[in-house]
Parts: structure tokens; sequence; C-alpha cells
């Protein structure tokens, strides 16, 4: 009874609708503004409301250069970094509601291994030079290939009678990654110099400018549909955080529940891997900072994450752009230096009172 009692304080826990909105209305608010600013700041600034016709004319080469800069290369670039903010953050929530541990990141379950792992492998066989389709989509298309390997092959070795263990899936993961990282140190050692400096890139994490709108569009699709189906499993989500004994008592399939957030959190993540390489941290700063902010409702958290971590990640991307222009710092170097100080903050806070549910 104690169990059904905390459910139902769970479930009602003075979430409305109109909370929902309000918070989704600030974090869109803080992704429109920064997709603004990231489209116009950059080593070229592009003046975007001359550009629109709202404050003086320009001359007309400067207007196409400017267009150019803005549709072909900036706007592009910027809506997938978004798309991929999102993506990770979504995993990183689900994932820590399905380990129930608040120091979960989307890369915990190995399948970021096999993506890495296949585009390490599709950067030594020379996918990743020259020009064409090849070398444009060779590296994801490895990656991918490679996460969804790893995806079934976790699948199976972590299944036991038909059950779906966490503490099996969890050890698995963090075995199959070594194992994932010991290939890609050896790749490494025998790459040429050139090899390498794209490896260490790749692995660093790059928001990518030459995808174009088509595939930033199916990416988009992809994650969007994926959102959905896990944000449909809220409540189930907030019912694992009193145990699993305790959310079958108020009607959960837990394992069905287990198979979806692994499958779909795994798509997600195997998919920004292989698109953008290993971005550190967006999928567990953006998840706690909304905790701490908004409570642990998951009915709140994934659809504000989603906006929420679009908005981190375009940031960030911005900084990596801007900082050490004309060159670009890897943008998992910049979410890196904002990860880590608050990774360690958010451990010393969780030994004296920090609370996952």
């Amino acid at each position: 009874m104690e169990i059904w009692d905390r459910w139902i304080a769970m479930s009602h826990d003075r979430l409305t609708g109109g909370r929902v909105l309000f918070w989704v209305a600030i974090v869109s608010a803080a992704l429109l503004v920064s997709l603004l600013v990231a489209t116009s700041v950059g080593a070229v600034r592009v003046p975007l409301f001359k550009l629109l016709g709202a404050g003086g004319g320009l001359d007309p080469d400067d207007r196409l250069l400017y267009s150019r800069i803005l549709l072909e290369v900036r706007l592009p670039r910027v809506l997938l970094a978004a798309v991929l903010g999102g993506a990770l953050t979504v995993a990183g929530i689900v994932f820590q509601a399905l380990l129930r541990n608040p120091l979960a990141d989307p890369y915990i379950l190995g399948v970021s291994g096999g993506a890495s792992l296949g585009g390490v492998t599709a950067l030594l066989v020379g996918l990743g030079a020259g020009t064409g389709l090849i070398s444009r989509f060779g590296v994801p298309g490895l990656a991918f290939t490679g996460a969804l390997l790893a995806l079934v092959l976790i699948e199976r070795i972590a299944s036991r009678e038909g059950r779906f263990t966490v503490h099996t899936i969890l050890l698995t993961g963090v075995i199959f990654n070594a194992f994932c990282a010991a290939l890609i140190f050896f790749i490494q050692s025998i790459a040429s110099l050139e090899q390498l400096h794209a490896i260490v890139f790749y692995l660093m994490g790059r928001v990518p400018d030459d995808l174009g709108y088509l595939t930033t569009a199916g990416f988009t699709v992809v994650t969007v549909f994926a959102t959905i189906a896990i944000f449909a499993m809220a409540r189930d989500y907030n019912a694992l955080a009193l145990g699993e004994e305790g959310a079958i008592q108020v009607g959960v399939d837990v394992e069905r529940i287990k198979r979806r957030t692994f499958v779909l959190g795994s798509l997600l993540t195997g998919l920004t891997v292989s698109v953008a390489g290993l971005i550190g941290f967006v999928g567990l700063v953006v998840p706690h900072l909304l905790r701490i902010v908004l409570g642990p409702d998951h009915r709140l958290l994934i659809p504000t994450g989603f906006i929420g971590g679009a908005a981190f990640l375009v940031v960030a991307d911005l900084l990596a752009r801007t900082l050490a222009a004309p060159n670009e710092i890897p943008v998992g170097v910049v979410t890196a230096l904002v990860g880590g100080p608050f990774f360690l903050w958010l451990l010393r806070r969780r030994g004296r009172d920090y609370a996952f549910s």
C-alpha cells in the first residue's frame, strides 16, 4: 500500500498542462535566441536583420555573400547541432531512469563504442578523404553500422531467459566500451599522421557543416519520432523510481520498458556519434540542470530536455567556432570544459544531499 501511495503522489505532484507549457515556452525561447545568435556570429559576422531587410540595405554583392554563408554553411550546421543536443539529452535522461543512476550518460551502455570503432575504421581505410558521396557519408555510415551491430550484440549478451537485467546490461556496456577503446588505440598506433589527426578530431566531437539540409532533415525525423516514443513512456519512467518491484506493482511492464529504452536511447546515441563523434557531458549536464530546476517528473523533463539540450549544444558549437577563430575547437572540448567541473560538483552534492527521485 505504501508503494501505491507513493505512485499516486508522484503521478499527480503539481504537474499541470499549464506548467508544462510554461517551461516548454521558456526553453523554446532560449533555443530561439541561441539559434539567432549562432547563425549570425562566426568567423564572418552575418548581419541577420539587415539581410532580412529589417535594418537598412546591403550591397547586392554583400547580400549574396552573406546569404550563401547563412544558407549553405551556417544554418545547416546550427540546425544539426540543435538536433544532436536534443538527442543526447533525451538519451541521457532515459538511461538515468533505466539504470536509476544520476551519473549515467548516453555513452555508458556500449553503443557509442561500436559507433566510434566504425567511424575510426572508416577513417583508417580512407572513406573520409577526398570528395563525393563516399567521403561525405562513408564515416557516418560505417559508424552507424557499428552502432547497430553493438546494439544487437549487447542486447543478446545482456538477455537471460527473456529478462533484461539492468546490472548485466551495464556491465556488458562498460566492458564492450573498453574492448572497443582498445581496438581504437590499436588503430591509432598503426595510422599515418594524417589519419591519426582525423581520428583524434573525430573522437573529440565536431558538428559537421557539410551534410546539408536533406541529411539534417532525415536525422531530425528519426530523432523526433524516437523522442515521441520515449515521451509516451514518461509515466513508466516515473514508476521506475520506485524500483522494479514497485513499478510492477503499479502496473508497469518493466521488461518491455527496459528493452524499448535501451533500443531507443541507443539509437539516438548511435546516430549522434556516427554524425558528430563523441560529444561528452551533454547528456549528463543538461538533464541534471533541468532536474534541479524542474524536479524529477519525466513528463516535464523529456520535452524540456530535448529543447534545452538543443540550445546547450548550439551555444557550445558557437563557442567552438569563435573562441579561437579562424581556427576551430572541437565542440567536445567545449562541452567537457563545462561538464567536467559540473560533474565533480554533482559528485560532491550527491555525497551530501543529492536525491535522484
